[in-house]
């Protein structure tokens, strides 16, 4: 067994190995950049060496300075994490030339089903089926648009050494096909240090399910069962499960009998993911294979009771696997959500910023459900626009789908995040979404079910009901714990029993408001609520009993009012005294400034290019600009007709958001 192991990475996947390591005696060292200083796998780690400046192309991507931090420090092996180097073939040849294991397949294996296209061929030459495409490189933008007429729109533009998204576009027609191979190049350019694209077509209503599959070097190949990835926003995948709600037991076996015959066939000796689409009729098509660990590989591990990191060491230490294919069972249900830095009202446009609040709920189980949390940050931490937005990966295990949905949707509850703007909210609208809850999945589903962007789950009555006794419990808690400080008059602080609440632009009476030894009553519109509230001023999380199930609500005191969450909605919520209420209606409403004439950057990031000039016509729809922010590259559009006046950033200017890009005339 390795006695010291270097994690070529960062963030979360490094303290996952880390975590492993320790548990098995193996001494670990980090690697960081400029940025990651004070990250949270180089506090966990045993040794920590610095590589270079906080772009990954100067540092994380930089296969002399891994290798020379391997020296440095005597490491025998090397885990690559995913993303990075953890699909390139240079990588691991340099860690054998250096004399070092490298922790994944080999390099033949790597070469094969690692590069998107080599691998459709194999699989081509396999008799396994594949998504209808050219099977090779574009050339050139001719070439490309030769394909793509012949396939057929809407086609897809992917990176060759991709993944995660990155360098991945959906072209419906020839006008954007430019655009897209241009944004994709630099994509995979930036990401993998590899621009090669190739074009496929695209399968309207596709599900995305995955194979997890486990080998080592003594020729024995076996799945883990499936993982149902279609919950994806830009290709992004978001919300992952185990097993699939749409797979039936013989196309499991199927799949999972071809994913390991594929394996197979280039001895493949690690863990490793093979990628399929499903149709509406469950036929599956190969999609890639990724070789090398996947960011939703907890399900799998939930549900099989593996630890995929540890089994990943002992392959590349030469040890036989330790199971059959028989051995492996699947118990109860995994879910996993993708906490990301972004701002889901906002287009989900990338957040960066310290995080002055980082509470996830505890982990452990508890009865039937179990919580794990996958992070590499803490309170403090700071996210910067070089990497991945992705904060933690919070997942939930339960004996069903059904109680797996309701404890993920309770523990997002609970997630309690400042500092930054975050998914949250989002991913607990999902939970609450009934088509997800149905498994009617395909990778449309988030483009279907919010066509005009996110803006919380809708409340119905009876959970506007709560959040106004939620709103009031707290007003009243406040004034009782004000009415006792020493040399306030009595009765000037009494908390009253009639109010009025604003939830948004929703209006509701509260009459008869009663809090007594943690019990609330009162009549909210024309209905009688009660409830059990569990608060004291000063709690971040409030807790709410009705009838026999209790709920979390996060509460933050904000200037003449409160923001509470909860269930997928955030509202600001106002409590007045009816006569207060009154007295408000008649107050002045601010309003906005204009900047219909501006272009404004939407998030912090840098300007790759601005596509138009000074006194140019532009249409609705035409690019006007590019932003990168987190590896992803953003086009800004015309929202109208217009003339460009002012322009005011250009090509590699760092802008924060809401810099003006430019004016239009």
């Amino acid at each position: 067994m390795f006695r010291k192991i270097l994690i070529a990475n960062r963030g979360e996947i490094a303290v996952r190995v880390i975590k492993t390591a320790r548990r098995m005696g193996i001494k670990t060292v980090a690697v960081f950049s400029e940025v990651d200083r004070n990250a949270l796998h180089v506090e966990m780690a045993d040794e920590a060496v610095f590589i270079g400046p906080s772009p990954s192309a100067q540092s994380y991507l930089v296969v002399d300075r891994i290798v020379h931090a391997c020296r440095s420090t005597g490491a025998d092996a090397v885990h690559p994490g995913y993303g990075f180097l953890s699909e390139r073939v240079a990588f691991a040849e340099a860690l054998a030339k250096a004399g070092v294991t490298f922790i994944g397949p080999n390099a033949k294996a790597i070469a094969a089903m690692g590069d998107k296209i080599e691998s459709k061929k194999l699989a081509l030459a396999a008799n396994v089926s594949t998504v209808p495409g050219y099977v090779g490189e574009i050339r050139d933008a001719a070439h490309a648009r030769a394909i793509a007429a012949q396939i057929g729109y809407p086609v897809m533009v992917k990176a060759s050494a991709g993944g995660g998204g990155k360098g991945l576009r959906i072209v419906r027609a020839e006008t954007d096909l430019a655009q897209a191979i241009q944004s994709s190049q630099r994509e995979a350019k930036a990401s993998f240090g590899d621009d090669r694209l190739f074009i496929e077509k695209f399968v309207a209503e596709p599900r995305h399910i995955e194979i997890q599959v486990l080998g080592d070097k003594h020729g024995h190949v076996i799945h883990l069962g499936e993982r149902e990835c279609s919950i994806q926003r830009r290709h992004q995948k978001v919300i992952e499960e185990a097993p699939s709600p749409f797979l039936d037991p013989a196309t499991r076996q199927t799949m999972g009998e071809q994913a390991v015959s594929l394996a197979k066939t280039v001895e493949y000796d690690s863990a490793g993911t093979v990628e399929f689409i499903v149709d509406a009729n469950r036929n599956f098509f190969f999609l890639e294979m990724n070789t090398r660990l996947q960011v939703e590989h907890p399900v799998t591990e939930l549900v099989t009771g593996l630890d995929l990191v540890e089994l990943m060491i002992r392959s590349a230490a030469g040890e036989q696997l330790s199971l059959g294919q028989s051995d492996v069972k699947l118990t109860g249900w995994a879910i996993e959500a993708r906490v990301y830095a972004e701002d889901p009202y906002r287009g989900f446009l990338p957040s960066t910023g310290r995080l002055v609040r980082y509470r996830p709920p505890n982990e452990g189980r508890s009865g039937d459900i179990n919580l794990r949390n996958d992070a590499g940050v803490y309170e403090g931490s700071e996210i910067s626009v070089y990497y991945d937005p992705m904060i933690a990966k919070l997942c939930a295990h339960a004996p069903t789908r059904s109680q797996a949905i309701d404890a993920m949707g309770d523990a997002l509850d609970e997630f309690r995040i400042e500092g930054i703007h975050h998914n949250i909210d989002f991913l607990d609208a999902i939970m609450h979404n009934s088509r997800f809850r149905e498994g009617r999945l395909t990778t449309g589903f988030i483009a279907e079910e919010f066509p005009d962007g996110f803006r919380g789950q809708p409340l119905d009555d009876h959970q506007a009901r709560r959040f106004a006794a939620a709103a009031v419990a707290t007003k009243i808690l406040r004034t009782k714990r004000a009415s006792r400080i020493s040399g306030a008059l009595n009765g000037v602080l009494a908390p009253g029993r009639n109010f009025q609440v604003t939830l948004g632009d929703q209006t509701l009476t509260v009459a008869n408001a009663c809090l007594v030894d943690a019990e609330f009553a009162a009549t909210i519109g024309s209905a009688h609520y009660t409830a059990h509230v569990g608060w004291h001023p000063g709690d971040a999380i409030m807790r709410i009993g009705e009838d026999s199930r209790s709920s979390a609500m996060q509460i933050e005191r904000l200037h003449g009012g409160y923001r509470l969450r909860q269930g997928g909605t955030s509202v600001f919520v106002t409590v007045r005294s009816r006569t207060a209420a009154g007295l408000a209606a008649l107050m002045p409403k601010k309003t906005a400034a204009d900047t219909s004439k501006l272009l404004l950057c939407p998030m912090p990031g840098l300007v790759v290019s601005v596509n138009v000039s000074q006194g140019q016509q532009v249409k609705i729809g035409e690019a006007l600009a590019v932003v990168e922010a987190m590896k992803m590259e953003n086009v800004l559009t015309a929202e109208r007709d217009g003339t460009i006046g002012k322009i005011s950033a250009k090509k590699g200017d760092s802008l924060a958001l809401d810099d003006v890009i430019l004016e239009f005339a």
